[in-house]
């Protein structure tokens, strides 16, 4: 079954305070939307389509080709926005994948666990949820007796007792395709003004379909980014997630709190790390090397058995066995 990931990039962000567009504020040297679409991309194996609107051309110059684009003008709620990418889908993909471009966190490895579910699942949707304790605003999932997913109820709505579940509906969703262009068409307008996605879950089970939903592994991935403070807290556990796999790698970090690595970093086998070391962009790191204290390395090749102290590299290529530093300063050439 072809899968397409639809990512929805619409919205402004006002709680950013900010005139960037909250989807392109940086975690570790790269925009919310570049992880989102990654891991569209990792789990389908095809090329994401974004909904743009605020924006929406800076957006498409920071990412390039890394989307296909539709435009949401005006934004008029989530349903709404996957509404845009029917005419560069229907027909073109069976499943339809849709996630968020502010929610950074959510891996490759839980997108492919929903689609998978999706696959062998007779009902039109998938949709993933989180066991957390605070809610953070998420609306609440209710399930019938057989597992199978019943309603999602807003917070605002919900009662007392509702309102202690805390099984959340996340907002990412993998639908039938064919159901889903013409689902989208009964979605009522909310008293906003707005179509919204959540609302295709009690048409479907008001038909007599089923809902399955899936858990995410670690509710850190459901971090939703909508202020500086989810920005911070999302940059730490994307800064732990990196280190911790460089160091099951087999790579030696002497202190993973002062090492900041960026995601498309590489790292070859027994290569010691110091603190306050910044590696970024697309550097490559050879194997056996010593790097730091104090050292920056910006989008560099890096040989084997090198050492660098307290130096600061620019696009700049070194061989095996050379030693910078300390204090060096090597540019482009």
């Amino acid at each position: 079954m072809r899968t397409t990931a639809v990512v929805l990039a619409a919205g402004q962000g006002i709680r950013m305070r900010s005139e960037l567009p909250k989807v392109l504020h940086p975690i570790l040297g790269y925009p919310l939307a570049w992880y989102a679409l990654e891991a569209s991309r990792q789990a389908t194996q095809t090329q994401p389509v974004m909904v743009i609107g605020y924006a929406g051309e800076k957006v498409r110059q920071a990412l390039g080709e890394k989307a296909d684009y539709v435009i949401q003008e005006p934004q008029l709620g989530t349903g709404h926005a996957v509404m845009q990418a029917e005419s560069l889908l229907r027909g073109q993909a069976d499943l339809i994948l849709v996630t968020y471009a502010d929610m950074p966190m959510v891996t490759a490895e839980t997108l492919s666990s929903l689609i998978k579910i999706q696959q062998t699942h007779a009902g039109p949707i998938t949709m993933l949820t989180a066991m957390v304790e605070d809610p953070r605003g998420f609306g609440r999932v209710i399930r019938k007796e057989d597992g199978s997913v019943q309603e999602v109820v807003e917070e605002a709505q919900a009662t007392t007792e509702q309102l202690a579940i805390r099984e959340l509906n996340v907002g990412m969703y993998c639908f039938d395709a064919g159901w889903l262009w013409e689902a989208l068409k009964r979605i009522p307008i909310s008293p906003k003004g707005e179509y919204y996605l959540t609302d295709l879950v009690g048409i479907a089970a008001s038909d007599g379909l089923s809902v399955q939903a899936v858990a995410a592994g670690d509710p850190v991935e459901v971090i939703g980014i909508n202020t500086r403070v989810h920005l911070a807290e999302a940059t730490t556990h994307m800064h732990q997630r990196i280190n911790h796999a460089w160091m099951l790698a087999g790579v030696t970090l002497i202190d993973p709190v002062t090492t900041y690595i960026e995601p498309e970093v590489t790292i070859g086998q027994d290569t010691v790390i110091w603190p306050n070391t910044y590696l970024h962009e697309k550097t490559t790191i050879g194997k056996t090397c010593v790097l730091g204290p104090n050292t920056i390395v910006h989008d560099s090749q890096i040989g084997d058995r090198c050492e660098i102290l307290a130096s600061v590299l620019e696009k700049a290529m070194l061989e095996d066995d050379v030693d910078i530093g300390p204090f060096g300063h090597l540019r482009k050439g």
